[in-house]
């Protein structure tokens, strides 16, 4: 971690926690090493990435964030908690952590704009908010900032506060001082790789997409593999983050949005067979859930044997 943090970072630190950031840091805008993006061309050309075609695309942008934003110089990274380790019974529908408040995209992009405006008001010059969606190494660069590791599993793990965290990243014209970038790795327990179910993840760093199981019950169109066993977990899989030593003892988010819907908690498999479009609109309105469609949550639900 930083040992002399920019001049802006009090000042940054504190509205951060004002708006339920969990942690701040800040890195130079530069073109990313040319050995991190071979490794992510090979993995694209691995085939890796299964479907998620959109990840072949903007290239040049991943390499050089500053395409972004004209003149960007500053990325400020910043992680929200979402923990909360009182979730579903185990014999009910299990949906990953993340899905079960309010869909993390609007809360971020909303308190990003907020951070972004307050950067403006106090230093100047112009910003650019990018949550999720945007073509940039998101856990490279919060590494850069000194906001935390990649593990294994190639989740962002923030020394304690773990990895149940969203990740938003502001671009800015102005030119803060960098924080140091962190320098931690894994345990070197090894959990998340020897316990994935669809062992997905392997020792050489690449994740194979077409094995894992958040990926086949999210970003999968087509029909599941014939013998796919996903248990009772209907929407993504949280085993490799569940395992991880670092999540622990992991806080409990402070953010209400994130908080677990009680109605999600309470769907049987029954509920979502007989699941209506109407009311699987109305259940999962402003939730990151509706991306599987209807379509989609009962097709994973027939693979459920935990019923």
């Amino acid at each position: 971690m930083s040992s002399s943090p920019s001049p802006c970072s009090n000042d940054l630190h504190c509205k951060a926690v004002e708006l339920g950031f969990s942690k701040v840091g800040v890195t130079k805008a530069t073109e990313v090493p040319q050995a991190i993006f071979d490794e992510y061309e090979l993995w694209i050309k691995n085939n890796f990435h299964g479907e998620m075609t959109y990840m072949e695309r903007y290239g040049d942008i991943r390499r050089n964030p500053r395409l972004l934003l004209d003149d960007a110089r500053s990325i400020i990274v910043v992680v929200a908690n979402y923990n909360y380790p009182a979730q579903n019974a185990l014999k009910t529908p299990q949906f990953a952590s993340y899905s079960l408040g309010d869909d993390y995209h609007e809360v971020m992009r909303d308190k990003l704009s907020q951070l972004a405006t307050f950067i403006q008001e106090k230093w100047g010059g112009v910003t650019r908010v990018c949550v999720d969606t945007a073509p940039i190494f998101e856990r490279y660069w919060a590494q850069q900032a000194g906001v935390g590791f990649i593990g294994h599993n190639k989740m962002l793990i923030v020394p304690q506060i773990g990895s149940y965290v969203f990740i938003g990243i502001i671009l800015s014209s102005v030119e803060f001082q960098s924080d140091e970038p962190c320098t931690l790795n894994c345990m070197g327990c090894n959990a998340c790789i020897r316990l994935c179910p669809g062992k997905a993840i392997s020792l050489s760093g690449m994740i194979d997409a077409r094995k894992c199981h958040s990926y086949l019950t999210i970003e999968y169109r087509g029909d599941l593999p014939d013998g796919l066993d996903l248990g009772n977990r209907v929407y993504g899989c949280d085993v490799c983050q569940s395992v991880c030593p670092h999540n622990f003892n992991a806080p409990t988010t402070n953010i209400a949005e994130f908080l677990p819907r009680k109605e999600i908690l309470n769907l049987t498999h029954d509920d979502i067979d007989a699941m209506t479009q109407e009311e699987f609109s109305r259940i999962f309105r402003h939730s990151a859930i509706k991306r599987t469609k209807l379509a989609g949550l009962q097709r994973n639900n027939r693979h459920c044997s935990k019923k």
